[in-house]
């Protein structure tokens, strides 16, 4: 933990450059231990560049990092380390070794550095501090617990709980709350101010602004790469933060279109996958948005994932356009006719060492493939392009590797994969995690847009203002079961949250 006196940081003058893309063109930032800082902008703004600059991921930076104003070398993940500057990653399944216990994945930066001086491991003393640090963390998971079986937000638990076993003067959280419960948010928040407490600077990557302004107590816009403001959050306003970022007026977040409704063309009876979901009857009509609702844990991600042929074994009937699915794989859902946008788009929804146009063509690779044998180069690239130009990609070009884009725009390709093929059910799973305000409205419209052209859309998400801003109609998730159907033009926020949280009308 961070001890004594405040110690400040200064990073000046930072640029990198990736090929094709330039993304930090001298960028300022500071902050002082015992605080904690907003670090936001719109998506491709440079901010989670700017962090793994500051925990040595990236060392080809030009500019200076200065601690207590004596310049530092942070060239590699070790100089920030010894420097106590920790980053817990968006990417928690990235971080963690899934075959390890909790208590070993805890304490893997201890053990790796204790191999060269010592031959025998205390597997008893590697659990006990563990233990200890999960106790004064409130954390109730087992440390002998297999990190495969955790979910999202006990990852995220385990990531803070490892940056924070040894000595912490700066933490940096990258996207903290996106897979927490409002709950499981209310306790992270009780950690981050006990850190503040012990001298701990942390340091918040988030684009949910409410919760950055009832924590965070400095402020950091960027734009496109650049350094725009600081200031004390509590000189600013929600509004003035989001023109900051965007360099404009937002404007309405959810737009709107007249869409006609038509016949029932999807549904499922009694289905089930046999573990998290349980006899779900729902349907979708020709142009209609239909939302899943419901909190961190419910089964929508599990729901998502078996209609679109993922698991073990699937029980009662998928039916579209009246024809029974049999759904055993996710390569019989494509040939039907289903798209699923997963929630974990690094892990499950593009390849991120591969190229925009590769990732772009990867589902339909018989539209650019002559006699189904060779590749046209040429036509994959035309369609990227037009995809790129219609959800407004952010990237030099169609070769860039989808690793040098921002979050944001990761999730854009991940979309635009599937508006080549041409699907009828298109399934999106939190689709907008860790996206800015800005590439929200412009996966709003393109949802719009899909139902405008007689789609139907299963939108899955916890943020009960999207269910209500995008949705014609919603089913509301409690313990993998449905535990109401809402008109969305009939409900509010709090009806939703009543049966999210397992209220009913008795």
């Amino acid at each position: 933990m961070g001890e004594g006196k405040p110690i400040h940081l200064q990073m000046k003058e930072i640029s990198i450059e990736f090929p094709g893309v330039k993304a930090l063109h001298q960028v300022d930032f500071q902050m002082t231990t015992g605080t904690s800082h907003a670090l936001i902008g719109a998506n491709g703004a440079g901010k989670s560049t700017l962090m793994k600059v500051l925990s040595g991921a990236y060392g080809h930076y030009t500019g200076s990092i200065h601690i207590d104003g004596e310049p530092v070398q942070i060239r590699n993940p070790k100089d920030a380390k010894d420097l106590g500057i920790q980053i817990v990653y968006q990417e928690v399944d990235t971080a963690l070794v899934p075959y390890l216990t909790v208590g070993e994945n805890i304490m893997l930066d201890h053990t790796v550095n204790d191999m060269g001086k010592k031959q025998i491991i205390s597997w008893k003393a590697i659990h006990q501090r563990s233990k200890e640090i999960l106790d004064k963390m409130n954390v109730k998971v087992s440390s002998k617990k297999l990190v495969s079986e955790l979910t999202l937000a006990e990852k995220q638990m385990v990531l803070i709980a490892r940056a924070i076993s040894k000595t912490c003067r700066f933490l940096i959280l990258d996207e903290p709350t996106a897979p927490l419960s409002h709950a499981e948010t209310e306790e992270l928040f009780r950690i981050v101010r006990n850190l503040k407490l012990e001298n701990v600077g942390v340091i918040f990557i988030s684009h949910r602004l409410p919760e950055l302004f009832e924590i965070c107590d400095e402020i950091t816009v960027m734009r496109d790469g650049e350094f725009v403001v600081r200031k004390s959050i509590e000189d600013m306003s929600q509004n003035q933060v989001v023109e900051y970022m965007l360099g404009r007026k937002l404007g309405d977040q959810f737009p709107t279109m007249d869409i006609v409704k038509g016949e029932t063309i999807f549904e499922t009876r009694g289905f089930s996958d046999g573990e998290k979901i349980h006899d779900i009857d729902m349907h979708v009509k020709k142009g209609e948005i239909v939302g899943i609702a419901g909190l961190v844990g419910a089964g929508k991600t599990e729901l998502c994932k078996a209609l679109f042929g993922i698991g073990n074994g699937h029980f009662g009937e998928v039916v579209l356009h009246g024809k029974k699915l049999r759904l055993k794989s996710p390569h019989a859902a494509v040939k039907e006719g289903i798209a699923l946008v997963p929630e974990e788009r690094r892990k499950e929804g593009i390849w991120v060492g591969e190229s925009v146009a590769t990732n772009l063509s990867a589902v339909n690779l018989k539209r650019f493939s002559r006699m189904n044998l060779f590749l046209n180069f040429r036509k994959e690239r035309e369609a990227a392009h037009d995809i790129i130009q219609t959800l407004g990609i952010k990237t030099p070009g169609e070769q860039v590797k989808v690793q040098n884009l921002s979050g944001g725009n990761q999730q854009k390709v991940a979309i635009g994969k599937w508006l080549i093929t041409d699907a009828e059910v298109y399934i999106f799973d939190e689709p907008t995690k860790g996206v800015d305000v800005g590439a929200k409205k412009d996966i709003f419209e393109l949802i719009l847009q899909l139902a405008q052209r007689g789609k139907c859309v299963i939108y899955a998400s916890c943020e009960m203002s999207e269910m209500m801003g995008i949705t014609d109609r919603m089913y509301v998730l409690y313990d993998g079961r449905i535990a109401k159907e809402l008109q969305t033009s009939h409900t509010n926020e709090e009806e939703i949250l009543f049966y999210s949280t397992g209220g009913n009308e008795a």
